[in-house]
């Protein structure tokens, strides 16, 4: 077998770990004082090794996340090259920043002498931040040329030279206009958001003389915060899922259950797209995994291709709400809510979102459907395919049991459900092995690489307008401005459809959440209901453009041109608004099901 690159190799060794850790503790638990000492912090420490090493990985796979449709993809040539050396060049600048002020805050946590586990210092871990954004400057400098020994040397110059900067003018204070501006044009570029951010973050502290090491510290913040195991754990979960032959089982199993009619198979399709969004993570996973399994049984049952390809790229978008999506379980950890709240919370409202789409989106029209003979709903088949599907439909039970239960932390809980489905679909199916496993560990590092990144830069970027008072002055002025609730959930709608379309979902969550949610309670309402509000109309911002990335997976998966992709989808997003109205409106929708479960 051949050797694992290095950043594959401590990738998947964290997120094997990170896996073993959780299940080793819940074994010992009843045995007293026995187990792995000061477990829980070294499986955070193992999501800051992820966060780095998965980061470097997307990198080298090209998957660092930009603006999308940017210079970078322009028709004439040159404006491409052009774009794309400033873009790599400036990003390689900037992970050099990010360096220095990620070793000063490393040299800060020497000095403290903490410890992690067994003696081992926290700081040795810390520093795999300053050495991460070294490599990853490196690899991106080295990509503004061709030739080893040039890239080598203009990856290490440009990557240097960010260093010098930042280490020289630390603690100084720097006009923030000129930078803005450079950043605004690295980010048309087509420079990774992370180092946009970052690069932001830094300016905004620069502006106010404050020290860099406050950037970094954000980062690490939230990679060992103690819930965030729960994200790469359920999104290899799954990966694994979406690899094998689950998607041809659930497929079967809605197939049989609605029937092969136009009707039935659009709702088997709506309802199966949303429950694979949930656990993938994402809904271009889905796309991916189901688009071609999906489009066939539209087409057949008589749905025309136009909107059997809209169904599956919307209908991919409304996993958000459903546990154990990673979205949902971001905003818990950025909100302060339970996990397991938020879980109870999405449900009733993703079924809403579900009838909306459709419904209000035209997807059981009956006029363009082929009249074609389809077999009809089968209990009998039902129940077979029921059997053949059995492990899959237990993986939610797994999931949300242990951890509503009590059994089991949210750590532990998402720990069980990867153990289960890296065992259920390697042993009771036989369909994962170890190359099968190797790619869906590469896959989940590259995606929670990528994501941390934003998350960690976006966080430091929050950090500081909370401290600049924004979020206060928000208030104040939103209140002003709009006299009641009722005014201020319609411009909320509005806003969040907005943002959605222009930010990742996950660097909005980092960067709007501790703005608004403020904003939103002074107006009575619960955290929990606007969390829902939030995730339901940024479920908008995966079909729109330049941040909607449905409709550029499934651009590539159907073989269709984005515009008629994207046109396709229109009649979705109207359906996918008014839902989230009318779930703004209906607050019970979103707390209902938590206060009876929950007793209040």
């Amino acid at each position: 077998m051949r050797r694992l690159p290095f950043d594959e190799a401590i990738a998947s060794a964290a997120l094997l770990l990170m896996t073993l850790i959780p299940l080793v503790e819940i074994a010992l638990r009843p045995l007293h004082n026995m187990g792995i000492a000061n477990a829980p912090m070294i499986v955070q420490h193992l999501g800051l090794v992820l966060a780095m090493a998965g980061a470097v990985l997307a990198e080298r796979g090209n998957h660092l996340t930009s603006l999308g449709n940017s210079f970078a993809s322009a028709r004439n040539p040159a404006v491409r090259h052009a774009a794309n050396l400033f873009a790599k060049g400036s990003a390689a600048v900037l992970c050099g920043m990010l360096a220095e002020a990620s070793w000063q805050f490393v040299a800060s946590e020497m000095d403290a002498g903490r410890l992690l586990a067994y003696g081992l210092p926290v700081w040795t871990i810390q520093a795999l931040m300053p050495v991460g954004f070294v490599v990853l400057g490196v690899k991106l400098g080295s990509r503004c040329a061709s030739g080893l020994a040039l890239r080598i040397v203009l990856g290490v110059a440009l990557t240097a030279a960010g260093y010098a900067f930042a280490r020289h003018f630390d603690g100084a204070e720097l006009p923030l206009a000129p930078f803005a501006i450079g950043l605004v044009l690295a980010l048309l570029a087509g420079a990774p958001i992370f180092a946009v951010l970052g690069g932001l973050a830094l300016a905004l502290f620069w502006s106010e003389g404050q020290p860099l090491a406050s950037v970094p510290l954000s980062h690490y913040q939230i990679t060992v915060n103690p819930s965030l195991p729960a994200l790469p754990l359920f999104t290899l979960a799954g990966l694994i899922f979406a690899r094998s032959g689950a998607a041809v089982r659930l497929g079967a199993l809605f197939t049989a259950s609605f029937g092969g009619g136009a009707i039935g198979s659009s709702i088997a399709a709506a309802l199966l797209c949303s429950f694979f969004t949930a656990f993938t993570g994402g809904s271009g996973v889905t796309i991916l995994a189901l688009g071609g399994l999906l489009l066939p049984l539209l087409k057949d049952a008589g749905l025309p291709e136009k909107r059997g390809i809209s169904l599956v790229t919307s209908a991919s978008a409304l996993g958000v709400l459903l546990a154990p999506s990673v979205p949902l379980i971001m905003y818990a950890i950025i909100a302060r809510v339970p996990i397991n709240t938020m879980f109870l919370a999405g449900v009733l409202p993703a079924l809403v979102m579900v009838f909306f789409l459709l419904t209000v989106g035209g997807y059981l029209r009956r006029d363009g459907i082929a009249q074609v003979e389809r077999p009809k709903a089968d209990f009998t088949a039902a129940r077979k395919a029921a059997w053949a599907a059995r492990w899959e439909i237990l993986a939610p039970v797994v999931a949300i049991g242990s951890l509503a239960s009590g059994l089991a932390t949210p750590t532990e809980s998402a720990a069980l459900t990867a153990a289960y489905a890296l065992l259920t679909q390697s042993i009771a199916h036989r369909e994962l092995d170890g190359p099968l496993l190797r790619r869906c560990l590469a896959d989940c590092a590259q995606v929670i690489g990528g994501v941390m990144l934003i998350l960690g830069m976006a966080l430091g970027l929050t950090n500081y307008l909370v401290d600049a008072g924004i979020p206060d002055a928000a208030v104040e002025w939103v209140q002003g401005a709009l006299p009641n609730r009722f005014a201020f959930l319609v411009a909320l709608n509005v806003f969040l459809f907005a943002a959605g379309a222009l930010m990742e979902i996950y660097a909005a969550i980092v960067v709007l959440v501790p703005l608004l949610l403020p904003v939103a309670v002074s107006y009575g309402i619960d955290p929990v209901h606007f969390g829902v509000i939030f995730l339901a109309v940024m479920e908008m911002g995966f079909l729109c453009p330049p941040a909607g990335m449905n409709i550029f997976f499934a651009s590539a998966m159907f073989g269709k041109p984005i515009r008629e992709v994207a046109a396709s989808v229109l009649p979705a997003l109207a359906a996918i608004f008014l839902g989230a109205l009318a779930i703004s409106a209906l607050p019970w929708l979103a707390t209902g099901l938590p206060g009876w479960v929950m007793g209040g």
